[in-house]
């Protein structure tokens, strides 16, 4: 089974949702997704408190859909850049869903689930695509199943259900940094 060798400089931060990956499952797909709690609003403690299990619903009426929802992913990249890690990527995080890529179903089983803070029509920082291209070459070093073409968003894999990380993601940009040097 992989480990967790990845170098890159994380927040530890643990969240209770999580299982064990099915055995023999090789960590071979990368996700991409956007989160902000409420909607559009940056620099509080929402999310960390949604992966942590500790949300007060009563915080804000948008979050009245949350109760009781059991939620995570392996790391969320903040708007300053700084990464938090919530569940070691051996680990499966509850992040994708019902969920299908290539004809294989249950994408938490193979993927390792990156949560950028932000909305899916504002731009995203210079500082998470840096973040996000150094974490990612981690991974892909660590976990060689993960190449280019298995990088996706979450609207990929769970399309007409999600659309994150949404055209203001630069996917362009991502990725040529990805083929820079690495």
């Amino acid at each position: 089974m992989n480990q967790d060798p990845v170098s890159f400089e994380l927040e530890q931060r643990p969240s209770p949702h999580w299982n064990l990956r099915p055995h023999n499952i090789d960590i071979s797909l990368l996700v991409i997704h956007c989160i902000s709690l409420p909607a559009g609003q940056f620099g509080n403690s929402y999310i960390d408190d949604l992966f942590m299990g500790v949300l007060d619903t009563a915080a804000d009426n948008s979050f009245a859909d949350l109760a009781g929802v059991r939620v995570s992913a392996h790391c969320v990249i903040f708007r300053n850049g700084v990464v938090r890690q919530y569940v070691p990527f051996h680990y499966r995080a509850w992040h994708a869903g019902l969920s299908e890529f290539n004809g294989q179903p249950n994408c938490n089983d193979f993927s390792i689930g990156i949560e950028l803070e932000g909305t899916e029509h504002l731009p995203y920082t210079d500082m998470q695509y840096q973040s996000l291209v150094l974490l990612t070459r981690q991974l892909m070093q660590d976990f060689p199943a993960i190449t280019l073409e298995r990088i996706v968003g979450h609207q990929q894999i769970a399309p007409g259900r999600k659309t994150d990380p949404g055209p203001s993601f630069d996917w362009d940009r991502y990725q040529s940094a990805l083929k820079e040097n690495g």
